[in-house]
């Protein structure tokens, strides 16, 4: 019996020893093999999910099969345009041998593309009111459809005017009214002029060059001009440290965490329009993360290296270079997440080196994301995170695109009409020079980021962890000034402001006009400028966002006065700027600013 079970054991042994490693080896293939199928996949599709939009086609279709309600509503909706429309026929005739005919439907506030007096008359006027009941008609299909997931018809109801927008009459020359009037004109010119435009643009993509008009816009010389050193330098961030301009300067330091999903001047374009320049002359010391351009060696960099080698690196700096002074924090966007992260993490472990605390456009609760949700589920991600396991980053390409996609009006068709079929190339401008000048995303951090909290919304839900241990917003008692913008469609002002039931401390809210770029860059003296400003003490109850909009009276004019008044009203009386840098504690001068990984490719 002895012999049978040391016999047993000895084969049982032996068919581990001999069948482990080859089913491990099997399954190791297995993954690859999939995780290439799916960067293929990735690769022929734009970085998009083929899955994940049939999923939300057939969830439709499906349902709206069983609706017949549904149906019937749809097709009385459309018993009615065409009547509507067959109306507008007969009299727009008429109507156009006295003037203008009028609309039988309204295109949205947001929509240019019809607004030349030339789309009000006959024909082309039945074109453009065709052409918006067509898009009517098909909102009403892809919504309110019952047992339809709410992705799912965000999905459906998107690719439908993505669709739609391609059929525009305002995209083809022969039924685009002022592409004909200048063709006229110009006796054709506009179209040799597009077509120079066209090739140029082909040569520039081809050849990876960056778009025309840009060479007006060098870094460091036109723009991210604002004198300065850089202080620290690591694997991942240069600090750079601003030189004053003011005979005296308030003591606490301003620590900026722009987003590494683009590049920190962002915050400081030309001398007019620089947030970091108004600063510097408002008195304020003013220190900023310029972060590296990461490539395939950064594939491993996580988020808690952005935190540690990027945020705690920077503050500890600034501590050594201004000591015994609390730090303002101010981050943007994807930096302002961070620096909510960070400044829980340090509110739990009672850190308070943070004396303050201001969010650009940056959200902590992503609930409700906006339209950026379109690419976010678990089909879409697997299929992120298979492509960027090929090359070990997100290139800017993949980033540029979905970005064109939420705004295919103003960024493609827009476009297109002006530049090939009207001839004239658009005004090339700072922020769109910098728009130009895109980053990557390592592999490990990106996957991070959309699963914990895109997906998962880990932040908001106490669920994130930082150090083996979840950080809660509720901790954070440091003064708050959050701007939200708005027409944002990357943080949308209303998930942004939700900040407001996720922490008790004193909270002022500013609404300002523009969207998630321009709305930041909001110089004084932009006569197109307006925001509104409100204070929540500690103790006061919630109020809706809508409420609170309704509730606060619009200012004209820029925002950025009013950060700098909050920042002094948290800072002690000027005193004589410090050195740049200091040597004694490990933090000299390493060269001006802009530094160097501003200008990586």
């Amino acid at each position: 019996m002895a012999f049978r079970d040391k016999y047993s054991f000895n084969l049982e042994q032996n068919v581990n020893t001999e069948i482990a490693p080859t089913t491990t080896h099997i399954s190791s293939v297995a993954e690859r093999l999939d995780q290439q199928v799916h960067a293929a996949v990735a690769e022929v599709n734009s970085s998009l999910s083929l899955l994940s939009g049939w999923l939300a086609f057939l969830d439709w279709v499906a349902h709206l099969a069983v609706s017949p309600g549904k149906r019937l509503k749809l097709t009385h909706l459309a018993f009615d345009q065409t009547r509507t429309l067959a109306g507008h026929i007969s009299c727009g005739a008429l109507a156009a041998s006295r003037g203008l005919a009028p609309d039988c439907v309204e295109a949205r506030a947001t929509d240019r593309r019809f607004t030349a007096e030339e789309w009000h008359r006959w024909p082309f006027n039945i074109m453009q009111q065709s052409f918006l009941l067509t898009e009517q008609w098909w909102e009403a299909a892809t919504t309110r459809v019952w047992g339809v997931s709410a992705h799912h018809e965000r999905i459906v109801s998107f690719a439908a005017r993505q669709l739609l927008d391609i059929f525009s009459p305002g995209n083809a020359p022969l039924t685009n009214p002022v592409v004909l009037r200048r063709s006229v004109e110009t006796c054709g010119l506009n179209f040799l002029r597009g077509y120079l435009n066209a090739s140029d643009d082909l040569k520039r993509v081809a050849g990876g060059q960056a778009p025309a008009g840009t060479e007006e816009f060098v870094v460091g010389r036109d723009v991210a001009v604002t004198p300065g050193k850089v202080v620290l330098r690591n694997r991942l961030i240069e600090l750079i440290q601003y030189t004053p301009t003011t005979e005296k300067v308030h003591p606490e330091p301003v620590l900026i965490v722009p987003a590494w999903i683009m590049k920190y001047y962002i915050l400081d374009l030309s001398p007019h329009n620089s947030l970091i320049k108004f600063l510097v002359g408002q008195g304020h010391t003013v220190f900023c993360i310029s972060w590296k351009n990461p490539d395939t060696e950064d594939r491993d960099l996580g988020m808690d290296d952005y935190l540690e080698l990027g945020f705690h690196a920077a503050l500890d700096a600034v501590n050594a270079i201004i000591p015994g002074r609390k730090v303002h924090g101010a981050g943007y966007c994807l930096g302002g997440t961070l620096l909510a992260i960070a400044n829980a993490a340090m509110a739990r472990d009672g850190d308070h080196r943070l004396g303050s605390m201001t969010l650009f456009a940056a959200q902590t609760d992503f609930s409700e994301p906006g339209e950026l949700a379109l690419f976010i589920d678990e089909s879409q991600i697997s299929v992120l995170e298979a492509q960027m396991d090929e090359t070990g980053y997100l290139t800017a390409g993949q980033m540029a695109g979905a970005f064109q996609l939420l705004r295919t009006n103003d960024l493609i068709w827009s476009r297109s009409m002006n530049e090939y079929l009207l001839g004239e190339r658009e005004p090339m401008t700072d922020l769109m020079a910098w728009n130009a000048d895109a980053t990557r995303m390592p592999a490990r951090m990106h996957g991070q980021y959309l699963r914990h909290l895109f997906l998962n919304d880990d932040l908001s839900e106490g669920r994130y962890l930082v150090g083996g241990k979840p950080v809660s917003l509720g901790d954070i008692r440091t003064p708050l000034f959050c701007v939200g913008t708005e027409t944002d469609h990357v943080a949308p002002w209303r998930s942004v402001y939700k900040l407001h039931y996720m922490t008790p401390a004193e909270r002022t809210f500013v609404l300002t006009s523009g969207g998630h770029n321009a709305g930041i860059v909001s110089e004084p003296g932009n006569p197109h400028r307006h925001y509104r400003i409100a204070t929540d003490s500690i103790g006061e109850p919630y109020m809706a966002p809508d409420d609170w909009m309704n509730a606060t009276p619009v200012r004209d004019g820029s925002w950025w006065p009013e950060w700098s008044a909050w920042l002094k009203a948290r800072s002690a009386e000027p005193t004589v700027p410090r050195k740049t840098g200091t040597v004694a504690r490990q933090y000299p001068v390493l060269g001006d600013a802009p530094g160097r990984n501003v200008l990586q490719k």
